[in-house]
């Protein structure tokens, strides 16, 4: 009878990056980035998984959540996801507490695989070879000079669609959409507006998007009005998408989206929505109802299950998070062909922390329970 390891430790640590420039979007302004990352070790293998959240989530994964999970079978990890969501009844799941989950969940699922010494897309069960992603930056803060050099560099190196942040001067939207797409071409171009416009604001930028051949309009209004998003569906032009969800922090949220059919692509971001237990999840729903999914941000964390999705569309290859994950992760994908591939030599998800290069911006030394 063959020893079943069990999770032996949990260590979670923060790393704070600064942006290689000011970024915005129509509702926030930053110029730093923070990186949670959870680990977790069994039968003498380290299994890694991140999110982009407050520290905060340090001491949750490394006291409430590793409490739930130590002594319980490594390669069980629905059973550790559960034991997570009855750890934290009572202190509220949504927000920071869905983030710490995200990232100790991804632990346990590139923890299981190297167990296995598999690549996590063949432990999952592959769905495909390759995934599209689309460039998203184009920040509110950019110039229309840097605007369109980054939208274009994207498209020169084979990407279909590119995404752009509109909202913070709704009056200068259109002109900057107008400089996008002379700089693309012929490309898709998706609009962001992270909220930023009321209901009647974004049907009129609907309209003029369109003239632009804006096939995708992310967040016209909150994602959490869900009737304005129904009612942007309904109305907006022939051909232009409405997509929503990067800020799911669990299945329910994804269900009231999909149940009074608020969007057209949902958007799921495994560095939130409860992992990647809670992303393959959201598939199911897509599935259920015949809808593609999207992954918000944190490319190399999604490109796994991605690839095993059944429903899935694209990648957001963000501009930020595709930055920091090959500058702190070996095994980091790169772009060839406006897709990405795994690298099936790897087990897991293919990657590891460059701990040396991230140690200059640790901002909570790491901690554990063991």
């Amino acid at each position: 009878m063959r020893s079943v390891p069990t999770i032996a430790s949990v260590t979670a640590s923060a790393y704070e990056i600064p942006t290689d420039t000011a970024e915005a979007d129509g509702t926030l302004s930053w110029t730093t980035t923070t990186l949670v990352v959870a680990e977790a070790e069994a039968g003498g293998k380290r299994g890694l998984g991140y999110t982009y959240a407050h520290p905060a989530a340090v001491p949750l994964i490394a006291g409430k959540l590793a409490e739930a999970v130590l002594g319980l079978d490594a390669c069980a990890v629905p059973q550790a996801w559960q034991a997570m969501l009855r750890a934290v009844r009572n202190i509220g799941r949504p927000g920071l507490v869905a983030t710490a989950i995200s990232a100790l969940d991804a632990a346990l699922w590139d923890l299981k695989a190297k167990l296995l010494e598999l690549p996590l897309v063949t432990l999952l069960g592959a769905a495909r070879e390759a995934v599209p992603v689309y460039g998203s930056g184009g920040f509110t803060s950019y110039s229309v000079k840097r605007l369109q050099e980054q939208l274009a560099g994207w498209t020169a190196e084979g990407v279909r669609w590119v995404k752009m942040k509109v909202g913070s001067d709704p009056a200068a939207d259109p002109a900057r959409a107008a400089a996008a797409r002379e700089a693309i071409g012929k490309a898709g171009l998706f609009v962001d507006a992270n909220g930023a416009y009321d209901r009647k604001e974004a049907l009129a930028m609907a309209e003029r998007f369109a003239a632009l051949g804006v096939a995708w309009f992310e967040e016209p209004v909150s994602s959490d009005d869900l009737a304005g998003l129904r009612l942007l569906r309904d109305r907006a032009p022939a051909g232009m998408r409405i997509a929503a969800g990067e800020y799911g922090y669990d299945l329910g949220y994804f269900r009231r989206m999909l149940e009074v059919e608020a969007i057209d692509v949902l958007q799921a971001d495994a560095t939130r929505c409860l992992g990647i237990t809670g992303f393959l999840a959201a598939d199911a729903l897509c599935e259920a109802r015949s809808l593609p999914l999207s992954s918000h941000c944190a490319p190399a964390l999604h490109l796994h299950p991605a690839l095993a999705a059944k429903r899935f569309w694209n990648v957001e290859w963000f501009h930020d998070h595709v930055r920091i994950e090959q500058m702190l992760f070996d095994g980091a994908p790169r772009l060839a062909q406006g897709v990405i591939r795994a690298d099936l030599a790897r087990p897991g998800l293919g990657l590891e922390l460059k701990r040396a290069d991230a140690a200059r911006f640790a901002i909570q030394a790491p901690g554990g329970n063991a």
